[in-house]
């Protein structure tokens, strides 16, 4: 596509009211980085993209003339009002010598970055449920995150107008050390309900759910420090550099090219998340196990995908795990698990990860559905016994493995990941112009994570999104596709 970028502008958080964060936006502020946080110190950022519809003008001249003149200084200034509640996204993370490990800083004057830009684009095509897209097409609707080895930033957002089809994109990019998925949608819908009132009232006021809560002494306990100390070690020493506070993205990621792949959304309607509970309960029973099993909407979501990707690339995975045991790995929201539980408006990262071991044989077999699901129930009952330090402790050499690890095939050991929930509401992110057409995550350094959405046609459906190599997304569509039909 062509983009022509109009203006890359800096918004600051605008000087706090008495409704605002107990601390003004004109002073200083720190956070130190938890356990939770530092696991993604190195990691790629974040990148969410959101679609949506301009109300029809009779030309692509209106439709410019619209954007520049309402949809901006609407978006510009409430961003700005929110970044009120939000000190920490407008600042850097920094990890100084005389520090033991890294920390938030919001410092006055700190702004976040904020491009502006149009495109000659199909809007509708990007925006739809094609599986035609190369991923490589939502590359450029989201913007840089800066970084260097001294500091990073924490969030930058760009807003895209594709004037010839009546449409605008706002991309968003974080650092996943600062933000988790909660954390982000609990800023957009915060911005999204400034946004609605920003011209009807001096005074906004938050609803009291969407308050960041910012206390993190409910993560200072012995093991979370325990942790703190293992990971800022492992960092300290990684890439054989001794005192490495760098905030560079791990080497692996960054060399990491992604070559013919494609984006896919498949919907998974309440009626086929009913049928897939029954089918489970069935052969369960069938097979004489009364045992529990967790039979919710994302272990069943979750159970079909796993074992349609596993299908899809059955060559590779063989290459590749030796058809040995497959993992799937998952995020599980612990605020409300720790004793005494985080607020729901908790700010930074609180989950944790969970994976489901199955046997290749078992997924790839008559009921491979049932396995997946057996295998995801026992994980998330595995968090019961310590929600947030079950094998935390291998984490970092997970996510960023040696050279040794990497050579000796141990780093390209295939697990597939998930990201998002279908409990954010994503399409409840309404500015003001109606709900989102769409939303996507951009990944830019790898692919075949699983994402989950509330599905955009509302109803109780459950959205994935897939980015994978062409032909292997063919495989999965179908699939997919036969797999419900038969149910």
């Amino acid at each position: 596509m062509a983009l022509k970028f109009i203006q890359v502008c800096r918004v600051a958080p605008q000087p706090g009211s008495s409704g605002a964060l107990a601390i003004p936006a004109q002073e200083d502020l720190s956070l130190p980085l938890t356990f939770v946080d530092l696991v993604w110190l190195r990691y790629p950022p974040f990148h969410r993209l959101f679609f949506y519809d301009i109300l029809p003008c009779s030309s692509p001249a209106d439709t410019l003339l619209f954007f520049h003149s309402i949809i901006i200084p609407k978006l510009k200034t409430s961003l700005s009002i929110a970044l009120q509640h939000f000190l920490p996204l407008a600042g850097n993370i920094t990890w100084p010598e005389s520090s033991p490990k890294p920390t938030l800083n919001y410092v006055k004057g700190d702004t976040v970055s904020l491009t502006v830009a149009e495109s000659d684009a199909d809007f509708h095509h990007l925006s739809s449920n094609d599986f035609n897209i190369d991923a490589k097409e939502y590359h450029p609707l989201v913007p840089q995150l800066a970084k260097s080895h001294e500091k990073a930033a924490v969030m930058a957002f760009q807003i895209t107008v594709f004037p010839n089809s009546g449409g605008f994109s706002i991309g968003i990019s974080m650092h996943h050390a600062v933000v988790d998925g909660k954390t982000l949608f609990m800023f957009l819908k915060s911005w999204n309900h400034i946004c609605k009132h920003v011209h009807k009232s001096d005074d906004i006021v938050l609803p009291d759910q969407l308050k960041p809560f910012y206390d993190r002494r409910g993560l200072e306990d012995p093991i979370c420090l325990q942790l703190e100390e293992i990971y800022l070690n492992q960092f300290l020493n990684m890439d054989r550099r001794q005192n490495n506070r760098s905030f560079m993205v791990a080497a692996r990621y960054e060399s990491l090219v992604i070559s013919n792949s494609t984006r896919g959304n498949f919907e998974f309607t309440s009626a086929k998340i009913q049928a897939l509970r029954k089918w489970v309960r069935t052969r369960k029973q069938q097979e004489g196990d009364d045992g529990s099993v967790h039979l919710s909407t994302f272990s069943l979501t979750c159970a079909y995908t796993w074992v349609c990707l596993l299908k899809a690339e059955k060559e590779e995975q063989e290459e590749v795990n030796g058809g040995q045991i497959i993992p799937m790995a998952f995020s599980v929201d612990c605020r409300s698990r720790l004793t005494p539980p985080l607020p729901g408006n908790y700010f930074g990262n609180c989950v944790t990860g969970s994976v489901a071991l199955a046997e290749r044989k078992g997924l790839l077999g008559e009921d491979g559905l049932v396995v997946a699901v057996n295998a995801i129930s026992e994980a998330i009952k595995g968090l019961d016994g310590g929600t947030l330090t079950n094998g935390a402790e291998n984490l970092v050499s997970i996510f960023y493995p040696s050279d040794e690890q990497t050579s000796s095939g141990v780093g390209h050991r295939r697990v597939f990941t998930t990201a998002g929930s279908h409990r954010f509401d994503m399409y409840d992110t309404d500015f003001g112009w109606g709900r989102p057409r769409s939303t996507e995550v951009v990944w830019i350094h790898t692919i075949g994570i699983i994402t989950f959405a509330d599905g955009k046609n509302g109803g109780g459906a459950v959205d994935i999104g897939l980015v994978l190599k062409k032909h292997h997304m063919e495989a999965f569509a179908s699939l997919f596709a036969k797999g419900l039909e038969t149910l």
